[in-house]
């Protein structure tokens, strides 16, 4: 017969759910860091063609593969933020979530949309690349208006 955790303790079925959520965790992670390289590889072409060519239109082109990585890396941070609730939940001893559960749903309310996209982690990143982008629009603009 085996003896149940006492009062505080963390059952081992809970500790391998808090496993199984980290590792989700992790993944999401690192979906997030590939999709910022991703970002600045798509990016960094767009500005190399754009100053070569002095092409305001391919320079603003270039801003929409930005705000599409930027809302596809919200979606990974808020998948991960949402899974963060879940383990602070499983690591209480009396939490009441189901042994195993990565149902995250609960937590939809806590974790908008907006919250996500106007956090400072990812406006900070997109935010200067759009800046970035617009200059170099910008700037193509006013020297094909001078003849070159």
């Amino acid at each position: 017969m085996t003896a149940s955790p006492g009062p505080g303790v963390i059952s081992s079925d809970a500790i391998k759910h808090l496993e199984f959520i980290q590792a989700v965790v992790a993944r999401l992670a690192n979906g997030s860091f590939l999709i910022k390289g991703w970002t600045m590889t798509v990016a960094g072409i767009f500005f190399g063609i754009s100053v070569n060519n002095l092409s305001w239109k391919i320079a603003t082109t270039g801003i929409v593969p930005i705000v599409g990585f930027w809302l596809l890396d919200s979606y990974y941070l808020r998948q991960e933020r949402l899974f963060r609730k879940l383990y602070d939940d499983v690591r209480k001893p009396d939490s009441g979530v189901e042994a195993f559960s990565m149902d995250i749903s609960p937590y939809s309310p806590q974790v908008t949309w907006s919250k996500v996209i106007r956090s400072h982690t990812v406006v900070n990143f997109y935010g200067t690349l759009l800046l970035v982008a617009a200059v170099f629009a910008v700037g193509a603009a006013v020297r094909a208006a001078q003849g070159g």
